[in-house]
């Protein structure tokens, strides 16, 4: 079992994840330290491309399959996977699915509401959110701990809060993920490193994060591949409506809603 010391990417930093991708991890074959200052300009500019083109997106529709590693008491990696999907309509509605191992979790946001309904335990808990997507992923995250898939891509200005605390960025190369060739970027602060592969070509989309926490041992990741991405959404995705025999409760009741079974408590390094 699990016990509470577990260690692994933060519930608050995996709602960074497609942020601040960093990284010296090829540092050895890829002569990456040495060269970082002359690629990060580089890196800058495909990083900004990608955010213009989806903060662009009036409506986006996205499948996503995650990975969260924890580590146990005796150092052994274990990992726990998640599939999912966030619909959003700029700039205030959202809906977050995401069904695991041990959830089967959904968030909608209309602009006025936010209902979080955990599945597995039939119930439901609303709270009144007036405002923007950006106001309410600052909302969940830092007030009731919650997080959504992709949650820093999503916001408004999503370049700024990316590149908020990154100290070397670099453009490593390609790669092709789900067959589709990808340019490969990486950045680094001070407690994590985080890469993206961005597909290349007239969409640039990002297709995998991957997060790596520094400060704790074995290296624990969080990985994200974004497997469809669309601009269509039906009109009623915003629209919640308890299912039959739901039990009302508020927010700090709704329990087990997390990637993680209960007893592994997600710990790591801070932006």
């Amino acid at each position: 079992m699990i016990s509470k010391q577990t260690a692994c990417v933060s519930a608050r930093r995996t709602a960074r994840w497609p942020i601040l991708f960093a990284g010296a991890i090829l540092a050895g074959s890829l002569g990456f330290a040495g060269s970082a200052k002359a690629q990060s300009s580089d890196a800058g500019k495909l990083l900004k491309a990608m955010t213009d083109y989806v903060s662009g997106q009036k409506s986006l529709s996205i499948t996503f399959d995650s990975d969260i590693e924890v580590i146990t008491p005796s150092l052994q990696k274990i990992q726990f996977t998640s599939s999912g999907q966030v619909q959003l309509s700029r700039p205030d509605k959202l809906r977050a699915t995401r069904t695991g191992g041990y959830s089967d979790v959904e968030l909608v946001f209309d602009g006025k509401t936010l209902s979080i309904n955990n599945k597995d335990a039939n119930g439901f808990a609303q709270v009144e959110a007036p405002g923007s997507i950006d106001k309410l992923i600052d909302l969940l995250r830092d007030k009731h701990g919650v997080t959504a898939p992709g949650a820093d891509i999503l916001f408004s200005d999503p370049f700024d809060v990316m590149m908020a605390d990154v100290i070397e960025s670099a453009h490593i190369g390609f790669g092709v993920i789900d067959g589709i060739e990808c340019t490969h970027l990486a950045f680094r602060n001070e407690e994590t490193d985080w890469q993206i592969w961005i597909e290349s070509g007239p969409r640039p989309i990002p297709r995998k994060y991957v997060i790596t926490s520094k400060t704790i041992a074995a290296a624990p990741q969080y990985t994200l591949r974004i497997k469809e991405w669309r601009t269509e959404v039906p009109a009623d995705a915003f629209s919640f409506k308890p299912p039959q025999g739901a039990n009302k409760v508020t927010l700090s009741d709704l329990t087990d809603f997390d990637e993680l079974p209960q007893g592994a408590v997600a710990i790591g390094g801070k932006k």
